[in-house]
């Protein structure tokens, strides 16, 4: 597929680049995709939680009330679940959410949800920019100028760009990665993509394998 390449100011260069069709126009499968985000969304969290369960709650281990009699059932500790300030039961123990997948499964996950961004016409080919020194007041000009100022964009460079990165650290809605850097999370959660001319054939390497 011909996308036309436009400039910073976001205007049209009178250029098109050949989009792979193995890459932006394949069949979705969008399991693919589910369990990438997923695995992707596990990997971020930190698994710390932790309860004291009987053995751990401080308190006195004699037995509370004589064993018959009382009317009320049988109790040997104040540690007892049942009781208040007592143990957990099978509550939550330091764990890491992590799960593996295999290199080929993520890498259609990728190229599913670069297809379905091109599907919905969300994808923008810029030509290569950069900023003299970091300036966010430039990056959001930048944003303004391709209609973007008040959507989430991920941008995605060919190689590492401080004084581009720098200047859109300051914006929520806005993300600079390098293509070895992407992931399908990203991809998704972005509204538009904003691909930089240098940045495509990385892209289409890492995923043609």
């Amino acid at each position: 597929m011909e996308v036309k390449v436009l400039d910073f100011n976001g205007k049209d260069t009178g250029r098109k680049v050949e989009l792979s069709d193995s890459v932006f126009a394949i069949e979705p499968n969008n399991h693919a995709v589910y369990l990438d985000v997923k695995q992707y969304l596990a990997n971020q969290r930190q698994g710390t939680h932790k309860a004291k369960e009987r053995a751990e709650v401080t308190g006195s281990t004699r037995k509370i009330k004589k064993q018959k009699g009382t009317g009320t059932a049988r109790a040997g500790s104040i540690k007892n679940p049942l009781f208040k300030g007592g143990g957990t039961v099978f509550g939550p123990r330091p764990r890491s959410y992590s799960f593996k997948l295999n290199k080929n499964l993520k890498r259609l996950a990728r190229k599913s949800a670069f297809s379905i961004k091109a599907k919905e016409a969300n994808i923008i080919v810029l030509e290569d920019f950069n900023f003299e020194t970091p300036n966010t007041k430039n990056f959001i000009n930048v944003l303004k100028a391709l209609g973007l100022d008040n959507k989430k964009s991920l941008f995605v460079l060919g190689e590492s760009n401080k004084n581009v990165y720098l200047s859109s650290r300051n914006l929520k809605a806005s993300n600079v990665v390098t293509s070895s850097e992407l992931s399908t999370y990203a991809i998704l959660n972005a509204n538009n993509l904003v691909l930089l001319e240098g940045s495509l054939e990385g892209i289409e390497e890492n995923l043609s394998k």
